[in-house]
């Protein structure tokens, strides 16, 4: 069994098409299908469903992809552990909750430092990245810390720390009544949301109606043309607030104070890629506190 088989399993498995892989790993489509078939023999099991629409998992496949997974994320850590620490390459895949408000500064210093680094960046909530993590789809990703950052198998790293507020549009109302009003929320797994829920919970408070906003693009210019409110960063919103376009309410510290960090897997080695961006997530922080 080959680790490029593996990958090319792992790459199937993650774009849902032969197609696709073949053309992400540069490969013509008749070489990938042999090499899935192979894999299929040498594991003597069927790890894909053909039909019309394309393939998809089979229950078999489920559980065998993060076996590969691992053993690819593996193999290219030790590829890069072998290199020269100081100048990193390969892949990092990287993802953010959306409201990292400091992450263009962290980024940018980062790509302009270790050009020969292949950086990626998407977005999701805090549970999913912290999966994601776990399950060697991601080298890396910034969250919410919470319950579900304690996993021992995870370390992290604090980026800073900030305040969420509730927001709604510029028309003056108290917060017994912009509660009532529905609530427009990041997918569930988000912290935020876990956080406003909690105090809506200890406060016996039934919100109205809950509706899920994919952006925090959609989700402000909802709060603005009057939809309902959100519950954000202070620091995702205070252009909005200066020009009076938001209006925000405070909530009581314990439901509102957040610590956004980098997680990353607990291993012995980590790769030179993610080692230096461990010190540049440090160095940035250390420059924004001698800010203060």
């Amino acid at each position: 069994m080959h680790t490029r088989d593996l990958l090319i399993f792992k790459t199937v498995a993650d774009l849902g098409s032969i197609n696709k892989a073949a053309q992400h790993l540069n490969y013509v489509q008749s070489n990938v299908t042999t090499r899935i078939q192979k894999l299929e023999q040498e594991l003597n099991t069927q790890l894909f469903h053909r039909h019309k629409r394309g393939i998809t998992l089979t229950n078999e496949g489920k559980e065998l992809l993060p076996y590969a997974r691992k053993i690819v994320a593996l193999v290219e850590e030790m590829k890069a552990i072998a290199k020269n620490e100081e100048t990193p390459s390969g892949k990092l895949e990287i993802a953010s909750v959306e409201t990292v408000i400091r992450l263009p500064l962290i980024l940018s210093r980062y790509i302009e430092q270790y050009k020969d680094v292949d950086l990626t960046l998407s977005t999701g909530v805090t549970a999913e990245l912290v999966e994601k993590v776990l399950n060697y789809q991601l080298d890396g990703a910034f969250v919410t810390k919470s319950n579900a950052t304690n996993d021992p198998r995870l370390e992290g790293v604090e980026v800073f720390n900030e305040k969420l507020v509730l927001i709604t549009n510029d028309e003056e109302k108290s917060l017994d009544e912009i509660l009532q009003m529905p609530l427009l929320q990041f997918s569930d797994g988000c912290g935020y949301r876990a956080k406003l829920l909690a105090f809506l919970t200890d406060h016996n408070i039934v919100p109205t109606k809950i509706m899920e906003l994919g952006t925090l693009e959609t989700t402000l210019g909802s709060v603005i043309s009057g939809l309902g409110v959100a519950y954000v960063p202070y620091s995702a919103v205070e252009e909005y607030i200066a020009k009076k376009q938001i209006r925000y309410y405070e909530l009581p510290d314990e439901y509102s104070l957040i610590t956004t960090i980098f997680i990353y897997r607990k291993t012995d080695h980590i790769t030179p890629a993610l080692k230096k961006f461990i010190e540049t997530i440090k160095l940035v922080r250390s420059e924004q506190y001698d800010k203060v």
